[in-house]
């Protein structure tokens, strides 16, 4: 199973890098494989490549959606404590 998650893009950098932000943690990527992106879009990313360009709109969906799943997961983990 693969997962390949949505992350913005913070600042752009030479030879088609980028570092992203993944809910504050910070981490560079290749861009080789998308065009025309600029700081403030987001991206799917999967093993350190932007696969391609998301929606903002999208973006804060599936965002929340793993929010919640977060919640869920230590919410579960703190009734069997």
């Amino acid at each position: 199973m693969c997962l390949a998650i949505p992350a913005k893009i913070v600042e752009l950098l030479p030879d088609d890098q980028a570092r992203i932000d993944l809910g504050g943690v910070r981490k560079e990527v290749s861009l080789a494989l998308v065009e025309d992106v600029a700081v403030g879009d987001y991206v799917i990313i999967h093993v350190g490549y932007a696969l391609t360009k998301l929606d903002p709109e999208e973006a804060a969906r599936t965002l929340a959606l793993f929010a919640e799943l977060d919640d869920e997961a230590r919410a579960a983990a703190m009734a069997q404590a």
